[in-house]
């Protein structure tokens, strides 16, 4: 009988997601790749199968519980009951206080929150029954305050608080969550943010780089490390922490 973990991976079409997807199935995990679309997972599964791992791509709507519950259900069928649970979905509604709209700042909520709230829920099932769990939430330097960023700053700052209950909560189930808080990654999230704003991306990245003490900007595997240790065996008296990934400290 197989002993392989099944994680699901949620925004892993691409960027910190797919990172994260590969790593694991280094790790020797089954991953459920799950994005919005499934054809979009297609890359990073045929990464992780071309090298002999186990994926799925699975399509679903984090923001919506039927959705979800479909999703886990699939990966549950497919690969083996999911313990391991990477909560990365997210999206950006950037903008200052007084031109945010009310869209914007929902749009921002559900995905982050819900969609965490939704898929661990569904997923904690597994691992309850297991006695052994691991939940890793994706949470952002912004939850200490971003300019133009107030709906992004409070939905990862509240993935902080998400965490730490859950870590009370499933801790006694053997089950682990703790959340990691990147800095400046670069990805097409950080791209489309320099184009917003009119600078080259290459620019952008140089005056990140500039701040940070180990003088780069980060890369999706600096997360997806980091995310290895927390799920690993290794880790299993670590939980309820926020870990900043961020090169150094900003003071």
């Amino acid at each position: 009988m197989s002993t392989q973990k099944t994680a699901i991976v949620t925004g892993a079409a691409r960027g910190i997601g797919a990172a994260i997807a590969k790593r694991l199935s280094d790790d020797g995990l089954a991953v459920a790749v799950l994005d919005l679309d499934a054809d979009a997972c297609a890359d990073t599964v045929k990464a992780i199968t071309d090298k002999g791992g186990k994926a799925i791509a699975v399509g679903a709507n984090v923001a919506d519980a039927d959705s979800v519950n479909a999703a886990v259900e699939k990966a549950a069928a497919e690969l083996g009951a999911p313990t391991v649970v990477v909560n990365n979905a997210g999206i950006t509604r950037d903008n200052l206080l007084f031109k945010m709209t009310v869209e914007d700042w929902d749009a921002v909520m559900a995905v982050h929150l819900r969609g965490a709230f939704n898929v661990t829920k569904a997923a904690q099932k597994y691992m309850v029954d297991a006695n052994w769990g691991r939940i890793v939430n994706l949470s952002s330097t912004s939850a200490l305050g971003n300019r133009g960023q107030v709906n992004y700053s409070a939905a990862k700052a509240g993935m902080q608080g998400f965490t730490k209950t859950l870590a009370i909560e499933l801790g006694k189930f053997g089950v682990t969550a703790n959340a990691i808080a990147p800095g400046f990654i670069e990805t097409e999230m950080t791209a489309a943010t320099a184009e917003r704003i009119g600078v080259p991306f290459e620019d952008f990245k140089k005056a990140a780089a500039a701040q940070i003490p180990v003088n780069r900007v980060g890369v999706p595997e600096d997360i997806a490390h980091t995310a290895s240790f927390l799920i690993s065996e290794g880790a299993g008296f670590v939980s309820g922490q926020v870990i900043y990934v961020a090169g150094g400290p900003k003071d």
